[in-house]
């Protein structure tokens, strides 16, 4: 990979004897605050319908199935909008890319403030925010990646993903407020008017790092002339790495499966956990908001650790095969925590749980980014984020449809209950799986993808 110089990040001039890499990492870093707000507005986007739920579903009388398909829709076309606008990162850069997409998002929850807007209005714009936010994580992460090499994409990675987090948290008791003082169409127009004020400010102020992903070198051939004498033909280059042998090494699958779980848990906290507080676990809808707001925070705190961790292993020789056996087991242990939460009947310990143990089921997804842009060139990065964002985000569509369904029918405390037990199984099933089967290290080498400079 192209060493990233200070030059090509157009920062101030390295004074002899600097670090010449600190432009650029100041630059980066400006670049991952940035993305994180991106992040933070992305997931309140996707809070807003969970917190929404209960007054939203008495004003337009639907029922839970209902609910479910309009949370459903959300995920229509996520999956394919995140592999189609990844594949473009190859000739658009993401900056743009990320414009296009935050405009399009808010765009689409401006609608429901409007008093006849129903259940047609919510499906169809639900619709419109999946595809604009489908490719949201992948781009961002792919620009992310621009500024950084290998080594030291952990902790970025981490503060990128605690959008997730940090978005729900903070998300959770403003929303709920506005929902309590104006109403919960007003909570749709909230988060519509913070994307674009984000885009406004990415518009001036957003580019992309000096990692080269877009173009090859043309084919070498006989060497030029031209007004001040012979030019050197370019250097051969290997041909470029089908995307298939990537999508099919252990590494990738594992990855693509562990973070479809962690997805799945993560959309069904989101899309019922605040209905399931009130109407199963009694608390009142402030007490919702807080629970909701404690697990976000703990969210935060746990994906902002791995990250240090990550940092502080990769600068002392650990691996990311070494760091896949940690994630698995704690994606296990946060299964485990699920599966209690299910089945205790006890309100006091389910709180622990949710803002506990249960929390590192977002490892994985973190962990899925470095461990997949390993094994991928920077030309293909984009494409096989792209692929995982599509295996990981069907989880969107499939987790609302089954719970919707199982907590509709008379039997509402039962079918939660069944629906956490499978989110449990598939989050401990896919940290084994994890521990067994990625290693990054191996299947890059047999792919030929040599770490970046500095990595």
């Amino acid at each position: 990979m192209t060493s990233l110089t200070p030059e090509a990040a157009d920062g101030p001039p390295v004074p002899a004897g600097g670090d010449p890499n600190r432009p650029v990492r100041a630059s980066g870093w400006r670049a991952t605050w940035l993305l994180l707000a991106f992040m933070l507005v992305n997931f309140a986007d996707k809070t807003v319908l969970g917190l929404a739920a209960t007054p939203m579903m008495h004003d337009l009388g639907i029922t839970h199935a209902q609910y479910g398909r309009a949370a459903a829709a959300f995920f229509a076309l996520f999956s394919l909008a995140a592999f189609g606008v990844s594949a473009l990162t190859r000739r658009i850069s993401t900056t743009t890319l990320l414009l296009v997409l935050a405009v399009l998002w808010s765009v689409a929850q401006l609608p429901m403030l409007l008093g006849a807007a129903g259940f047609g209005t919510l499906l169809a714009t639900r619709v419109l925010l999946g595809a604009a936010e489908g490719p949201a994580f992948p781009v961002a992460t792919h620009s992310l990646y621009t500024w950084f090499p290998d080594r030291e994409r952990g902790l970025p990675t981490a503060v990128l993903s605690l959008g997730s987090a940090a978005g729900v948290a903070l998300a959770a008791p403003l929303l709920t407020a506005v929902i309590s003082g104006a109403g919960w169409r007003w909570a749709f127009g909230a988060v519509g008017l913070a994307g674009l004020v984000w885009a406004a400010v990415w518009l001036r102020a957003g580019r992309e790092g000096p990692e080269p992903i877009r173009g090859r070198p043309s084919p070498p051939g006989p060497a030029a002339t031209g007004g001040d004498g012979p030019v050197q033909p370019v250097q051969p280059t290997q041909p470029e790495l089908p995307v298939r042998r990537i999508l099919l090494t252990g590494t990738w699958i594992a990855c693509a499966l562990a973070a479809f779980a962690s997805y799945w848990q993560t959309v069904s906290a989101l899309t019922w956990g605040a209905d399931y507080l009130r109407t199963v676990a009694g608390l009142t809808e402030t007490q919702a908001g807080l629970v909701t707001m404690g697990t976000g925070l703990s969210s935060a705190v746990v994906i902002l650790a791995f990250g240090l961790l990550s940092r502080r292993s990769r600068r002392h020789g650990g691996t990311l095969t070494g760091l896949a056996r940690w994630t698995g087991v704690a994606t296990m242990l946060a299964g485990l925590s699920g599966a209690v939460f299910a089945l205790t009947d006890s309100v006091p310990l389910k709180i622990v749980l949710a803002v506990g143990p249960s929390v590192l089921a977002t490892v994985p997804l973190v962990f899925a980014q470095t461990a997949v842009a390993r094994i991928a060139p920077p030309e293909r990065r984009g494409v096989v984020l792209g692929a995982t964002a599509f295996v990981y985000s069907l989880a969107g569509v499939v987790s609302p449809l089954v719970v919707g369904s199982l907590t509709t029918g008379g039997h509402l405390a039962a079918g939660y209950c069944d629906g956490y037990l499978l989110s449990a199984a598939l989050v401990g099933m896919t940290g084994l799986l994890t521990v067994l089967v990625v290693r990054p290290e191996r299947d890059a080498a047999r792919l030929g993808v040599p770490a970046a400079e500095g990595g």
